[in-house]
């Protein structure tokens, strides 16, 4: 079921699936798996060439040689705009902590060293968007990857709006966050109306 906020709609599984990352379980395979790269907007594909020399040293020599081959910012085989690969497996940008990926921009951002904290796709993970004409929408991404996400998640009672607050309110603000919890609210209300 979809739910109308603004010009956004919005899958009601980002309000009744529950999810919370679990990265001691996980290791961060969603860095590490997949067909491409990351999805990145446009202006993301030109903060990271300008920011590039300072995530060099957040980075993997392999991640920055796959970046100088590749570019910061290349286009999949499906015409979408991504985060360049090593090989055909980990994102170039991610870095290790033994077994565990991690994003080498957002450890830069949490240096100080650059003003960005990471493409906005990641940091809303496990929710894709994609905008049409006149609306974008909000969908609930599930991987078999992140199951233990889902099972941590369900052990907290958080859905999965509320495990990426801060993503969305840096690509929505604040005000549509506060949306999100009022049609969490209602939907709640309207389930132990029906029982």
């Amino acid at each position: 079921m979809m739910i109308e906020i603004d010009d956004k709609v919005v899958s009601t599984e980002l309000l009744t699936e529950h999810f919370c990352c679990d990265l001691s379980q996980c290791h961060g395979l969603c860095c590490v798996h997949g067909d491409s790269g990351a999805p990145l907007q446009p202006d993301e594909a030109d903060t990271l060439q300008r920011i590039m020399p300072h995530l060099r040293p957040h980075l993997r020599p392999e991640g920055v040689a796959a970046v100088e081959q590749q570019g910061t910012a290349i286009i999949d085989r499906d015409g979408d705009l991504v985060t360049p690969l090593v090989g055909t497996a980990e994102c170039a940008y991610a870095v290790f902590d033994g077994p565990t990926a991690l994003c080498g921009i957002e450890r830069a951002w949490l240096a100080g060293d650059v003003d960005f904290r990471k493409p906005i796709s990641c940091h809303l993970y496990p929710i894709r968007t994609r905008r049409y004409s006149g609306f974008e929408a909000l969908n609930y991404d599930r991987w078999s990857v992140c199951q233990p996400a889902c099972e941590l998640g369900k052990r907290h009672g958080t859905p999965v709006y509320q495990s990426v607050r801060q993503a969305i309110e840096r690509a929505y603000g604040a005000e549509f966050y506060q949306k999100l919890c009022e049609a969490h609210r209602l939907l709640q209300q309207s389930d132990d109306e029906r029982q």
